[in-house]
């Protein structure tokens, strides 16, 4: 026993390694812009200032949403998710995959689930003992259930999920603003030093050109770091706004979510707009806050209709009931989803009521004809 929880410390204290050394790369990055650059290199005091006041408000909207990247916890399911006392102990006596889905099936009759294992069956957490919501997945790096877990990141040491979803979006825009605006105000003075400014004494240098001194150093590696970083945080910021404009999270993205009719990968997405507002919110002057603002609980999401009859607006995701099994019940459907299904339904009455019209208009119009033709 204490081996593993000595071994489970480690693996704790290793996973900050990445974390540190991004905190290490910023540090140096800051103490080379501000010193060695703009105190040392540059030679206008109004060049000085203005690079001063947008480096740091870049860097501070940079480090805030770090920050909440990597200290937010990941959210879990609730309670309710939970198997009561009496039908876990069923559980786990149970031998038969069969008895045991039984009594799932039993105890998610009252839960708003919408989506299934591959198999059609409850999607059940073994190691955490629950049963998962839509979009809930189980993270090994953590150990526990995360709610619209999105991946594990190591260079934030944390889930990426519900909780923190937004949070790690904005982290990826302001480090690539951050490293951007670096790269674009360092590059004069990194050509400056590395083509014409080659000599070891300042002395040789020519006039109006930068002196030969350890700022220069600092200048063409600073360079070479926010260049190699951009690239690649600007491929993964492009990904991960593809998949907030489709509603979908990195796993949904590799392995589409199951639902009654099969599987969809666009079981979740709502439209462009309200796709945007689920992680964002519908307050646009906090969406480029560190501030939660996200749509719903993470228990419950609103999805497509997924039925081809638009007389049965309703999603039921329990499996037929055959000879040897009961009947299951509809699970309820959540708030967010009832206002869906119910614009959808206005939607469909407007356009009832305008076809009706129509098809009076023409009704009348040929009672008028035919009245005229015999007159």
């Amino acid at each position: 026993m204490a081996p593993t929880h000595v071994l489970r410390c480690c693996q704790r204290g290793l996973a900050w390694i990445p974390v540190i050394f991004i905190a290490l790369v910023v540090c140096w990055s800051y103490y080379a812009y501000v010193v060695e650059l703009c105190i040392f290199t540059i030679p206008s005091i109004g060049e000085q200032i203005v690079y001063l006041i947008f480096f740091h408000l870049s860097f501070v909207m940079f480090v805030w949403s770090y920050w909440k990247t990597i200290f937010t916890q990941p959210a879990n399911p609730s309670k309710e998710f939970c198997l009561p006392k009496a039908e876990k102990e069923r559980y786990e006596k149970e031998e038969r995959p069969e008895s045991q889905q039984e009594i799932l099936w039993r105890a998610a009759t009252s839960l708003p689930l919408y989506t299934r294992t591959g198999a059609g069956a409850i999607r059940y957490c073994d190691r955490c003992q629950v049963i998962k919501p839509d979009r809930c997945h189980h993270c090994s790096a953590c150990d526990m259930c995360v709610l619209k877990m999105d991946h594990h990141c190591p260079w934030v040491n944390n889930c990426v999920g519900f909780s923190n979803y937004k949070f790690f979006i904005l982290f990826l825009a302001y480090s690539l603003v951050y490293c951007l605006f670096i790269a674009a105000t360092v590059l004069q003075y990194f050509i400056k030093f590395w083509t014409l400014c080659r000599r070891k004494s300042a002395e040789n240098c020519p006039k109006n050109e930068l002196p030969d001194t350890h700022a220069k150093f600092h200048v063409l590696f600073l360079f070479f770091v926010a260049a190699m970083f951009c690239i690649s945080i600007l491929s993964l910021f492009s990904y991960h706004l593809w998949l907030v404009g489709k509603n979908r999270s990195t796993i949904e993205a590799f392995r589409a979510p199951v639902f009654r009719t099969g599987s969809d990968k666009n079981g979740f997405s709502l439209g462009f707009r309200k796709n945007i507002a689920q992680v964002f919110g519908d307050q646009k002057k906090y969406w480029l806050l560190p501030v939660f603002t996200s749509q719903g609980d993470g228990l419950t999401f609103p999805a497509r209709l997924v039925n081809a009859d638009v007389e049965q607006a309703t999603v039921n995701l329990h499996p037929e009931p055959d000879k040897s099994a009961a009947e299951v019940p509809e699970s309820p459907l959540s708030d967010s989803q009832n206002r869906l299904l119910s614009n959808d339904q206005h939607a469909n009455n407007v356009g009832d009521h305008l076809a009706n019209n129509t098809l009076k208009s023409a009704e009348s119009g040929t009672i008028t004809i035919s009245m005229e033709s015999e007159s």
